[in-house]
């Protein structure tokens, strides 16, 4: 019997058989799923737009590069008389999908394994930004019953819910006495004890994280079972089937911005804004265009995305 986060680390990260190491060759038409970048270079013209406001660097760090898309909007959206006082860098741990970015971005980028190698060239001032990287993160999932918390384990695809200990950081859903009996919910503890370890090489600068997801508790309305699906070739998966074939499909949650909020505060991160994918797109839409028009939808990729910018300062 194996704690569902390890069984999902192992899936989507072994080094020889996990998704993103072996199994992930691209992202879009051609792979299991699409992103914002990979349908409009809009993303990218509105980071790129982020980036000269802050002004306070020359430094842009992209956490999670899929194939490339993203960097080249962002680096085609800088005005050519300032690219050459502009770093971009790409932390990436995906062996395919980084050889897909530098076919793609030559030698306009640097590429990292890991953060403070990325934050050691930017001597720790840098604008960092990720588009659906979150969500790539393992997840614990608890419930409560008879009020006891219980956490998900698996043995092969069959699930048991064991008695748990209730875990040592924030959690808005566990946090909140009238939690639903036996409603499912997810924490991304993994990627706050990521995010924590390179956090102190980052001295200066803002910080943009775009996922889709929501605050709790509307991230769970009329979701008993919680958010936990795979994608292959573009479907959809729920239910048992997500357990199986693990390394040949994408396993995802929605993120839940309530902690990542708290998380970063509580680290001594500024909240600057939180808003929707539509909100932060909008300024930077083209007229008649379906891909820009789709991505800013009020009841679709518009309103399911969302935007958190947060903020370091010396």
């Amino acid at each position: 019997m194996i704690r569902f986060d390890q069984f999902m680390q192992q899936a989507l990260h072994h080094p020889e058989r996990g998704y993103y190491a072996r199994k992930i060759n691209t992202v879009g038409a051609q792979g299991d799923f699409s992103t914002t970048a990979t349908l409009s270079p809009i993303l990218g013209r509105a980071i790129a737009c982020s980036f000269f406001k802050y002004k306070h660097t020359r430094h842009l760090i992209e956490i999670g590069g899929g194939d490339g898309s993203l960097a080249q909007s962002v680096l085609g959206s800088i005005p050519f008389c300032n690219r050459f006082f502009i770093h971009y860098h790409i932390v990436d741990t995906s062996s395919p999908l980084t050889s897909v970015q530098k076919r793609k971005l030559g030698g306009r980028v640097h590429w990292h394994t890991d953060m403070k190698s990325a934050l050691k060239k930017a001597k720790g001032n840098a604008f960092i930004f990720s588009n659906e990287l979150v969500d790539a993160f393992p997840v614990r999932i608890f419930q409560r019953s008879n009020e006891t918390l219980t956490e998900l384990h698996l043995k092969g695809t069959e699930e048991h819910f064991r008695e748990a200990h209730a875990p040592d950081i924030y959690s808005s859903a566990l946090s909140d006495k009238k939690l639903t009996e036996n409603t499912r919910v997810e924490l991304h503890e993994s990627y706050y004890d990521w995010f924590q370890d390179w956090l102190p090489h980052w001295k200066k600068g803002q910080m943009l994280t775009i996922d889709y997801g929501d605050t709790y508790p509307d991230l769970y309305y009329r979701m008993p079972n919680g958010t936990l699906r795979a994608y292959a070739h573009h479907q959809r998966i729920t239910g048992p089937a997500v357990y199986l074939n693990p390394g040949h499909q994408d396993i995802t949650v929605d993120v839940n911005f309530s902690d990542l909020i708290q998380w970063g505060e509580n680290l001594g991160l500024d909240t600057v804004q939180y808003l929707s994918q539509n909100e932060y797109l909008q300024p930077h839409m083209r007229q008649n265009n379906e891909a820009d028009q789709f991505l800013t939808a009020d009841h679709g990729a518009g309103t399911a995305f969302k935007v958190l910018i947060q903020q370091k300062t010396i």
